[in-house]
């Protein structure tokens, strides 16, 4: 035992042959494009002037429309709004409810940078892959004291509808 050796083998995995780079999908501009500009439609038939952003997978803008007359900060609110969509993987009101079930617990989140319990932005998928987000801030509310939000997010939802066949799966 005395001249006896040892020696140990660890598995240890090879970083060469890991996986370097990653294929993600994302919303194109062109129809991220398409979404906004249906999205403002469906709003002037209403008779609202809205700002509506249109986010890729990766939270960043690849169309911002703020319409002739929408107020200043319609551009952040619909840019918020879709943040929130697109790191939530919900609609952004959907969000809201959830947070104010949870409130006070719920409150850290609400520090965010960029994150809002309003009505107004959904996640745009492909399939299963989330791969945009679209925000509209801007309608007036309703009577009685009904926020915009959901008139918001059925202008959203008209930008998603007019894409939607291009998104497959």
């Amino acid at each position: 035992m005395k001249n006896a050796k040892w020696l140990v083998v660890l598995s240890i995995p090879c970083i060469a042959h890991a996986q370097a780079v990653v294929t993600e999908r994302s919303l194109a501009v062109t129809a991220a494009n398409e979404a906004a500009m249906a999205a403002l439609e469906q709003c002037r038939k209403e008779g609202h002037r809205v700002a509506v952003t249109v986010l890729d997978h990766a939270g960043r803008t690849k169309v911002a429309l703020r319409d002739d007359g929408a107020n200043p900060h319609t551009v952040q609110h619909s840019l918020n709004k879709a943040y929130t969509a697109l790191t939530y993987r919900t609609a952004s009101g959907e969000y809201g409810k959830r947070a104010a079930a949870s409130f006070p617990g719920s409150s850290g989140a609400l520090h965010l940078d960029k994150i809002t319990t309003a009505a107004g932005g959904l996640p745009i998928r492909a399939g299963k892959d989330l791969v945009g987000a679209i925000g509209v801030s801007g309608s007036p509310s309703g009577a009685g004291g009904q926020g915009g939000g959901a008139t918001d997010e059925k202008c959203a939802q008209a930008g998603i509808d007019r894409i939607a066949k291009g998104l497959g799966g």
